[in-house]
């Protein structure tokens, strides 16, 4: 793929996966399941959360070591100027299955393969990653997560973040998206 190319489906992608995966506020799960709400993991559309806020089930059911490293790298982001906040942490299983459906629903199931995990694969669901914005916290993060452990996972979410490598160690390359996992 020519450099050019490769820019632009990088610059692209992420806006698509955005539209795709926004939820707006109190957002209808299927019929008889209510709406998403804390308790889901659910952080409203355009909305991000301050990682400290332990009291979130988005940030408190994140594993752990996930949550302490995601909070070292904002108080290091902070000292340089950036706010780094949470777009979304822990999911519940009908949070992630909704989203693979709305995915599915607008992009079908092969794009949205590429945009959206099935719950029993999903990190999120695991409290194994985390997404973070504004975008300059994710450029931030991509270039510094590895002194704490957090390196972006797919090429195609600059915003999405697991503990991959061991803290001051090399990040292995990303996939190119969730279908390469």
């Amino acid at each position: 793929m020519p450099r050019t190319a490769r820019w632009t489906a990088l610059l692209i992608l992420p806006v698509l996966t955005v539209v795709v995966l926004a939820l707006p506020s109190g957002t209808q799960v299927r019929a008889g399941q209510g709406r998403l709400v804390d308790a889901d993991g659910y952080v409203e559309e355009g909305a991000s959360v301050s990682p400290f806020d332990d009291g979130l089930p988005a940030i408190g059911h994140l594993s752990p070591r996930l949550r302490h490293a995601v909070q070292q790298a904002a108080r290091a982001a902070r000292a340089d100027g950036i706010e780094l906040r949470v777009a979304s942490g822990w999911r519940s299983r009908r949070y992630q299955q909704l989203l693979l459906d709305r995915a599915t629903d607008r992009a079908g199931r092969e794009a949205a393969a590429k945009l959206v995990l099935a719950p029993d694969r999903s990190e999120h669901v695991r409290g194994a990653a985390v997404d973070v914005g504004p975008t300059a916290a994710a450029y931030w993060l991509g270039q510094h997560g590895m002194q704490f452990g957090l390196c972006q996972t797919y090429a195609n979410e600059v915003w999405h973040f697991q503990l991959a490598a061991a803290a001051g160690g090399p990040c292995p390359a990303p996939s190119a998206d969730p279908s390469q996992r």
